[in-house]
């Protein structure tokens, strides 16, 4: 079965559900992968953390894959953008930056001594 994945909210969802179609809890997972439960919950909890070798292998471990699929790209300013929306707005001209006159540093203050009861 293909899981679209647009967001990285969405691995999580589908890394529980690969790990349990599976047949294999967290400790199972993470004996695998060479690591302890605690580490394993925590790349499951938030997979943006993890590499992308460490996901690669997780997923190859669970008997899942990546596929990568292509959709059309827009032409031009009228077709839609690939998300569902199109474009309305004209782009601008860039506009100038002024340099600021010669900045002058800051003064620095000494700290106040007065020291507070905790």
């Amino acid at each position: 079965m293909t899981y679209p994945l647009k967001t990285l909210q969405q691995l999580r969802p589908i890394l529980v559900g690969f790990r349990k179609d599976a047949g294999l809890s967290q400790a199972a997972v993470a004996a695998l992968l060479g690591i302890t439960q605690q580490s394993y919950a925590k790349i499951e909890v938030n997979p943006s953390t993890t590499s992308v070798e460490r996901l690669f292998t997780i997923l190859r471990l669970l008997g899942a894959e990546i596929i990568l699929d292509r959709h059309a790209v827009p032409t031009s300013a009228g077709q839609s953008n690939g998300i569902g929306l199109q474009d309305t707005v004209s782009p601008s001209p860039p506009v100038p930056v002024e340099k600021p006159a010669s900045a002058k540093p800051r003064k620095m203050l000494p700290p106040n001594m007065k020291k507070e009861n905790w």
